[in-house]
């Protein structure tokens, strides 16, 4: 049962070679008929965290970077007035692997390995071969982009952020001390002192996102609206985000700014979250056999537990674990929501559902052996602990918390007559299929091997690929054109390459 085959395959089968390439604007336009309306685009910034980045395939890369959203804008603003645009440099990227030099955690841009030449391989998104040239010499330089990935809510306005003698203590981020204009600079401050006449704020994803990708092994912190204390993977209290929020969107108006701000999606509807199937596990009779055999005393326990009273028939019957020959057996979890048994020596164990989502990063770690112990099996035989699984209660932590920031984003905007962009609405209209102006349906499944050109995710299954950014710059520049009586060209988001996929490390 070592590294079985559960995802990639069809996508291996179709043999792509898709690859990023250098940005290009040979469509750029110049027409009188279109303004600027009421906004004006002299000096733009962009706040916000790895999705103004341009974060994708797993990290900020050189190409990567000249795709995000706000550098798209810019060269539309660009045709009624707009200013320079700058963004962090990654010239010294050489190579266009991305990832921090010496920084553990921060890994090389991601390609889909096919290779099979490796006994066991288990094909998937995994960092390219090779080291990262992308040092964390300080630029001390205040960027129209101000992206900064990792970056909650309230970090935007932490002075230090930047300061490089807080990364081991966690009170600094590497991508800001490479932007941030001194050690005690903040990222809001750093921003305002470009006096931005217009700006985008998408600023909030981080709050929830983290917890998620985390598989929920993080802590809801509603209740707590002291951030010093907060986990990198705990949800933000909803009222420490409103203050930090409102406190950002009123800074960014005081000089008399417009702008936009945007709503958060809803993460797990992305692909991390929906690509792992709860189900991969195939196995013949015998191994079934065998399997239900180590669990027996395990299913026993249960019924004596259900004998006494201490759990419902209900809750028997979803802890039983079982498996049969066949392609699609559920993997065993770990759920810390059910009844403690552990008096009676029962773990809290359980075979997942269609309402559990197994992150992305579980596809080559399920089936695996523990020290190459053929009867330890990840997700059959040792289950998945919580940070490969967002089982329901986790979910509904999520789902609130979301709820709540975009209700204050959008209570915030309307409080500054500010325009909002619903990326949460917009983003999850791929689930099914968002068309856009040129008639082409995009959606969130990159790894539908009849469809990988029209997904707008990069290998991360995270953040947008190039082509998905596009999308997002469309999304916000109709926003503009509607809200400030603006004439801005439209982009066309098949103009920009789609999913990155290099045949090989």
């Amino acid at each position: 049962m070592k590294n079985k085959k559960l995802l990639f395959i069809a996508l291996l089968a179709a043999g792509f070679t898709f690859t990023a390439c250098e940005p290009e604007f040979d469509n750029e336009v110049n027409n009188s008929s279109y303004s600027a309306g009421d906004a004006d685009f002299t000096t733009y910034v962009a706040i916000g965290n790895s999705l103004t980045a341009g974060y994708m395939d797993g990290t900020v890369s050189r190409v990567g970077q000249q795709y995000s959203f706000p550098n798209i804008l810019s060269q539309q603003f660009a045709v009624v007035g707009g200013g320079v645009f700058t963004q962090p440099s990654y010239e010294e990227d050489v190579n266009n692997l991305g990832g921090i030099s010496g920084i553990p955690g921060f890994l090389t841009r991601l390609i889909l390995d096919q290779r099979t030449d490796i006994p066991g391989a288990t094909p998937g998104p995994e960092p390219i071969a090779g080291t990262s040239t992308i040092t964390l010499t300080p630029q001390a330089k205040a960027f129209n982009n101000m992206g900064v990935p990792g970056a909650k809510t309230y970090h935007l306005l932490a002075p230090g952020y930047g300061n490089a003698a807080g990364l081991a203590l966690g009170q600094a981020n590497p991508y800001f001390v490479r932007m941030a204009t001194s050690p005690t600079a903040s990222v809001l401050g750093d921003a305002m002192s470009l006096n931005p006449t217009f700006f985008t704020n998408w600023i909030g994803a981080n709050d929830v996102l983290l917890y998620a990708t985390g598989g929920g092994a993080g802590v809801d912190q509603k209740g707590n609206i002291n951030p010093a204390t907060y986990g990198q993977g705990d949800i933000t209290d909803p009222n420490v985000f409103a203050n930090a929020y409102s406190t950002i969107v009123n800074t960014l108006t005081s000089q008399g700014a417009k702008g936009v701000v945007a709503t958060i999606p809803n993460v797990t509807s992305i692909p991390y979250f929906t690509t792992v199937p709860y189900n991969p596990v195939p196995m013949d009779a015998a191994t079934a056999a065998a399997v239900n055999t180590g669990y027996a005393q395990y299913n026993g326990g249960l019924q004596v537990a259900r004998g006494a009273g201490l759990i419902s028939a209900d809750e028997a019957t979803r802890r039983t674990v079982t498996f049969q020959a066949g392609e699609s057996n559920a993997v065993v979890i770990v759920d810390e929501s059910l009844t403690n048994l552990s008096a009676l020596g029962l773990p809290s164990y359980r075979q997942a559902t269609a309402s559990d989502l197994i992150v992305l990063t579980a596809s080559s770690f399920i089936g695996t052996e523990v020290n190459d112990n053929p009867q330890m099996i990840n997700g059959v035989t040792v289950p998945l602990e919580d940070r490969w699984v967002l089982i329901p209660t986790e979910i509904t932590a999520i789902n609130n918390a979301t709820t709540a920031f975009n209700s204050t984003i959008t209570a915030v905007a309307a409080s500054k007559n500010l325009p909002v962009a619903d990326m949460n609405a917009i983003l999850g209209k791929l689930t099914t299929g968002l068309r856009v102006e040129d008639g082409q349906i995009y959606t969130a499944n990159y790894f539908s091997a009849d469809r990988v050109n029209t997904v707008v995710f990069s290998l991360d299954g995270v953040h947008p690929n190039a082509r998905g950014y596009a999308l997002i710059a469309n999304e916000v520049i109709k926003v503009i054109n509607e809200f400030y009586h603006a004439k801005l060209p439209l982009i066309v988001p098949g103009y920009y390459p789609g999913a990155t996929v290099l045949p090989s490390n």
